[in-house]
């Protein structure tokens, strides 16, 4: 599809260019021209609630269904989008409902047309619906407070035990609030979030999907992935406060944070129920609009940061919208790095290298000789031997990963874990230690896991999405560097439900808790089976994008090639699919059930 070129998208790119430079320019051009495997506008059309299944959603309404408080501020907002929205919401198959309407511009005129004539004002627009519609409740407001002060106006009205959050001109889908309901009357939710994607200003196309994925602590921390649409329990939101006036342009990220430290549960809806309109004013199409919005952005996770006792500073991206939390290393604790090694002398002194050029002074670093018989492998062990900082140990038995870390951790010191193949190595930068150790030494995480490269600048590994591939799989696999992907998540720090052990660094106490390596899982899995259990002692398991590595992959031991690898390996598929059943039948909950299985770059799923 031919995208127009006009005047403001002209301007609009050349402001880009001006803020990220041509290098960055480029890439985040190439992310936006990436064709769609699957078209979304099609696919869309196909999976929104169609008329015979709102008709039996009509005729079936959902048992003991709340009343939801659907609050609206608006301030002079044009007729069409404002009647558009209205009709979105009477629209519902849900009958349940209040519609709250706060008119910041009740005792002001509406701006003029071209050609003289004028817009309906919210109220005459409002008044028109009344008398067809004795839910929609209009209240004038006597002056305009801003988003925050208007809306904190409209809840105060509200009578629904549940407040959903609607932008005055924006649209939800017809299935939107019995979708909510639903989640509600079954799983006793306090605090619900939907898909979203955009919709231009003529409503003729739907675009840029947002698929999120369930509660994610780092992802929010990294960008409002939460946003639209959003549902709370009205004593939730009580207690959590008003939508804070002084954080202009993201009082509800700010909302959004403290809701979620106080709420018991909190459910994302899979299915895209609100739709994000986009003209050249809004925030939506065109971020550098609102750069007062990240600034204030900042503060909200800075907020967050300091009300659950985690020490971090907060730092805007160049991306607009998204951010970096630094999490700093407290003194100095004892980091013990497991290299299993077979061989590969010259691999090997370059991932000890890396290690070295970190500089970080309380490593202890373990090599778990296993199987090796060349001389310039027990030659370089002589060297190794020599530092002080530096054990060997043997792994007699036969090649099984899971055994060997197992073995190694057992003459290992260190309060902290790190995981790392003897392929891997740096020159990317020395900071990938000190980063991986400052994130995992938060209390609630269990695991963090790095960005790893091919040697040609591809990606290696991105995090590893559970039933991916058919068991698991890493993201972003083959994406260049500089890229950043399906809403820059290769680029941004998230909770993954695993990482990769070949740079994984783990909370000795949450590797104990949890048992260690599965060693049945001889090669295949097992990193992925750990990460697992560690998340469901309640850790986290961070992927830390700014951990960059190369990676050069299975050059110790090759390709999975022969008859006894290939039976070898089916017994660990069936292992971790008898262990893992419920999570492959229900999905990983840090992706996204619209999401392919089949790709690792966001593609939807077909």
């Amino acid at each position: 599809m031919r995208i127009p070129i006009t005047p403001y998208k002209i301007k609009k790119a050349f402001l880009y260019w001006k803020h990220f430079g041509t290098k960055e320019f480029m890439h985040h051009l190439m992310d936006r021209m990436e064709p769609e495997e699957v078209p979304y506008g099609p696919w869309f059309e196909a999976h929104r609630a169609q008329e015979e299944t709102l008709k039996k959603q009509r005729n079936h309404p959902v048992e003991g269904g709340v009343l939801i408080s659907v609050i609206v501020p608006a301030y002079h907002t044009p007729e069409r989008y404002f009647t558009q929205m209205i009709e979105s919401v009477i629209a519902q198959s849900y009958p349940n409902f209040e519609l709250i309407i706060a008119d910041a511009g009740a005792g002001e005129d509406t701006a003029e047309k071209k050609g003289g004539k004028k817009d309906r004002s919210v109220r005459e627009i409002t008044e028109s619906y009344l008398e067809e519609d004795r839910r929609i409740r209009y209240i004038p407001l006597a002056e305009n407070y801003g988003i925050a002060g208007n809306t904190n106006r409209a809840m105060r009205e509200a009578k629904g035990e549940y407040i959903a959050f609607l932008d005055h001109d924006d649209l939800i889908e017809p299935d939107a609030l019995y979708e909510i309901a639903s989640v509600i009357a079954a799983q006793g939710a306090d605090m619900i979030y939907t898909d979203e994607d955009k919709v231009t200003s003529d409503r003729a196309k739907y675009y840029q999907p947002h698929f999120k994925p369930a509660f994610n602590l780092d992802l929010l921390r990294s960008n409002n992935y939460i946003t639209h649409f959003l549902v709370v329990k009205r004593s939730l939101a009580e207690a959590a406060g008003d939508f804070d006036e002084s954080m202009s342009g993201a009082q509800d990220y700010d909302f959004i944070f403290r809701v979620s430290e106080m709420a018991e549960k909190i459910v994302r809806v899979p299915r895209v129920l609100y739709h994000w309109r986009t003209h050249e004013a809004s925030t939506a199409d065109n971020p550098m609009s609102k750069q007062y919005a990240y600034e204030a952005g900042k503060r909200a996770i800075e907020g967050n940061l300091l009300r659950t006792g985690t020490a971090g500073e907060v730092e805007l991206l160049k991306d607009f919208g998204f951010y970096r939390v630094r999490y700093p290393v407290i003194g100095e604790p004892t980091v013990s790095v497991i290299i299993p090694n077979k061989d590969q002398r010259d691999a090997l002194s370059e991932c000890i290298g890396a290690l070295l050029d970190t500089g970080y002074p309380a490593l202890e670093i373990i090599i778990a000789e296993n199987g090796s018989t060349e001389k310039k492998t027990f030659e370089y062990y002589k060297e190794l031997s020599e530092m002080p900082n530096v054990k060997l140990v043997r792994y007699k038995k036969g090649f099984n990963y899971s055994a060997i870390n197992n073995y190694a951790v057992s003459y290992a010191s260190g309060e902290y874990l790190l995981f790392l193949n003897n392929d891997v190595r740096g020159s990317i930068s020395t900071t990938w230690l000190t980063e991986m150790l400052g994130v995992c030494m938060r209390e609630d995480v269990g695991a963090v896991g790095a960005r790893l490269y091919y040697p040609d600048n591809r990606i290696q590994s991105a995090g590893i999405v559970v039933g991916m591939g058919g068991i698991a799989g890493s993201m972003f696999v083959d994406l260049p560097r500089g890229r950043s992907g399906y809403l820059h998540k290769s680029a941004i720090m998230q909770d993954m439900t695993a990482v990769t052990a070949a740079c994984m660094m783990v909370k000795r106490e949450a590797y104990e808790k949890a048992g260690g390596f599965e060693e049945e899982l001889t090669v295949a899995f097992n990193d992925v089976d750990l990460c697992i259990r560690i998340g469901e002692l309640g850790y986290r398991i961070v992927y830390d994008p700014y951990a960059e590595l190369y990676h050069d992959e299975s050059r110790s031991r090759g390709p999975e090639d022969t008859p006894e690898k290939v039976r070898r390996f089916q017994s660990e598929i069936e292992y971790f699919r008898t262990h893992h059943l419920d999570l492959l039948k229900n999905g990983d909950p840090n992706y996204n059930p619209n999401l392919s299985l089949k790709k690792w770059n966001y593609s939807l799923k077909v």
